[in-house]
């Protein structure tokens, strides 16, 4: 028995529920709650109350907005358990990224679009499908859950939970639990539950090169004059090794995991093009998750159109560098200064500046919540979860474990692989979104055990 229910039980409550949580989930994804865009700040404050709304229906006795000066809100609400029971803290977030360029969407990507068993739509994985599966669990419970729930849907995720702090400054008594299920991870596939072990840290950096005061003849000075832009490409290049590795020295490497990829299903999940090879030396995964990976994000230039017979005075990359589980982000951006500014081309000017950071994170996966996690696979998907590492950041997972150092962090999710997250035709599985759901509500059930 699972609290007061059965695993059949649980299943049948979420499988009556699921057209309605599949209508919510669909409702908050016509929101385009894009939290970089500035002109969008009231589209991300709609989707928070869309998200309150829905919470609220689930079942949460007090739900409300939390706001911080110049921060999108966040959705906070609870639900008491029995007493003595203990406390799950739900996380999610109601923001996304920006769509990209709609020729590259086969549907709208603010319409949710099913194909072939997948629901696409930007958010319907990342992350509103983790808001889904929250109300859902609250849903199967009815208003009762078997421990005491809070949820926590933040609303700046994707621009690096760049306000987390003053939150959790100001609200963070609020948020205090004894586990908290963070759902912004993926699944290896939508058959292989998976427990997240592991995030790698994100430092994102502006590299400004100057050569000249200002623009000259391209043609006149042409020759013995560095422009800016040949200057800065060439100062990337020396992030890589010739084999693609990490060329900067001081970004620290982790350890290994247990588990592989192929190269073949590395390709075909990227999408990379037949002729070209992959970067760095060892295993994939840990090229992927536990080691650093510097990527060139955007370049302020002129664009091909409009670019004169000049040599370009001043460039600027993005420079994105995820860092590996252990590493820290001022450590990390000092290697990073002093590695840009020692090999700048030609003796022009380098400037560094640190645009976005979130630290990294390995989570001890030992303990009651996590075995009641363990037993929530096995009775939704007949199988223990896999518990890989992940490439990706997600700075709240080390935020709430500084804050909480003695709460167990499970980090989940429903996206997968195929879910093309960050990129065109985002998608969530409905499968596994239904396992998910059912995951979830079997583990408050299981947690309630566990004091």
């Amino acid at each position: 028995m699972t609290g007061q229910l059965s695993p059949d039980d649980v299943r049948t409550r979420v499988e009556r529920a699921f057209g309605g949580i599949r209508t919510d989930l669909e409702e908050l994804v016509r929101i385009p709650s894009v939290s970089a865009d500035e002109s969008a700040a009231g589209q991300v404050r709609k989707s928070a109350e869309a998200t309150r709304s829905w919470l609220k229906r689930s079942g949460l006795q007090d739900v409300e907005l939390l706001e911080v000066d110049g921060a999108h809100p966040a959705v906070f609400g609870t639900t008491p358990g029995p007493a003595g029971a203990p406390t799950v803290l739900l996380y999610a977030h109601h923001d996304v990224q920006p769509p990209g360029p709609r020729e590259l969407w086969e549907s709208s990507p603010f319409e949710p679009t099913e194909r072939a068993g997948r629901l696409f739509g930007r958010g319907t994985a990342d992350d509103k499908a983790g808001i889904a599966v929250h109300a859902a669990a609250l849903q199967v419970w009815e208003g009762s859950p078997p421990v005491g729930v809070a949820v926590f849907i933040e609303g700046e995720e994707e621009i690096g939970s760049i306000h987390l702090s003053e939150f959790l400054d100001k609200y963070g008594d609020l948020l205090r639990a004894d586990a908290i299920v963070l759902a912004d991870c993926a699944n290896w596939t939508v058959d292989l539950p998976t427990l997240t072990t592991s995030v790698r840290g994100i430092l994102d950096c502006l590299v400004e090169v100057r050569t000249l005061d200002h623009a000259v003849h391209s043609g006149r000075y042409g020759g013995p004059i560095p422009d800016a832009l040949t200057a800065l490409c060439r100062l990337i290049t020396t992030l890589h090794d010739d084999s693609g590795d990490v060329a900067v020295e001081g970004l620290h490497t982790d350890s290994s995991h247990d588990m592989n990829m192929s190269e073949a299903e590395l390709r075909r999940l990227s999408g990379l093009r037949p002729g070209v090879r992959l970067l760095g030396e060892g295993p994939l995964t840990d090229r992927l998750w536990a080691r650093p990976a510097i990527a060139v994000l955007g370049i302020d230039a002129p664009p091909t159109a409009t670019a004169a017979q000049q040599l370009v005075p001043v460039a600027t990359a993005r420079i994105s560098i995820r860092l590996a589980p252990g590493d820290d982000t001022h450590r990390a951006f000092r290697s990073v200064e002093e590695h840009l500014r020692s090999r700048a081309p030609w003796g022009a000017e380098v400037t560094v500046k640190r645009y976005r950071e979130g630290k990294p994170h390995r989570v001890d996966v030992s303990g009651l919540a996590f075995e009641a996690f363990r037993r929530a696979c096995t009775d939704t998907w007949g199988r223990l979860p896999l518990e890989p590492g992940s490439g990706g950041s997600l700075p709240v997972a080390a935020a709430l474990a500084a804050a909480f150092p003695d709460t167990a962090l499970l980090l989940t999710g429903v996206e997968d692989f195929e879910s093309n997250t960050h990129s065109e035709n985002e998608s969530v599985h409905l499968g596994e979104f239904q396992n998910c759901c059912v995951t979830e509500a079997m583990l408050l059930g299981h947690l309630a055990a566990t004091v």
